[in-house]
């Protein structure tokens, strides 16, 4: 009969790297289908429209599925470690999370602001391309962790 704690590791593992796959999937499918479908079929603003809507599923999504990543992967780290410790798919996670509270949470507000005509530090396509910055790198923090993941 298996072990309980290799049956719950396994568990773990699986759960983490389905999730990784699902959050990456998401984003990828944003970046390279949603978007530039929606720019080449409908006029710009109710394709920019319909875009911010989807970003902003996809980043209240990044929520659950970063906090269900950290929860089972410091679960994973206390039972290998048996206490506090870093690991390189909890950085990745913690990246991840970051461009997404920074990319969206944090520039999305000022874009809006700047589109309204209201005054900012920088412009909508300054403000855009970080965006759209935070957007990739997230992407390619995702495309890490879920390689990593897979090769458990």
């Amino acid at each position: 009969m298996p072990d309980r704690a290799a049956l719950r590791e396994r568990l773990a593992a699986r759960v983490a790297a389905v999730a990784a796959s699902l959050w990456l999937g998401l984003v990828a499918t944003l970046a390279l289908v949603a978007a530039p479908t929606l720019f080449a079929m409908l006029e710009r603003p109710l394709a920019g429209r319909l875009a911010g809507q989807m970003f902003r599923i996809e980043a209240h999504a990044a929520l659950g599925f970063a906090l269900l990543l950290f929860l089972v992967e410091r679960w994973r780290l206390r039972r290998r470690t048996g206490g506090p410790a870093v690991s390189t798919e909890l950085l990745l996670v913690a990246g991840a999370l970051f461009c997404t509270v920074l990319g969206y949470f944090g520039l999305q507000p000022m874009m809006e602001a700047a589109k309204a005509g209201e005054p900012v530090r920088l412009g909508f396509g300054a403000l855009h391309g970080l965006s759209t910055l935070f957007f990739a790198v997230k992407g390619l923090l995702l495309l890490v962790l879920t390689w990593r993941q897979a090769g458990r």
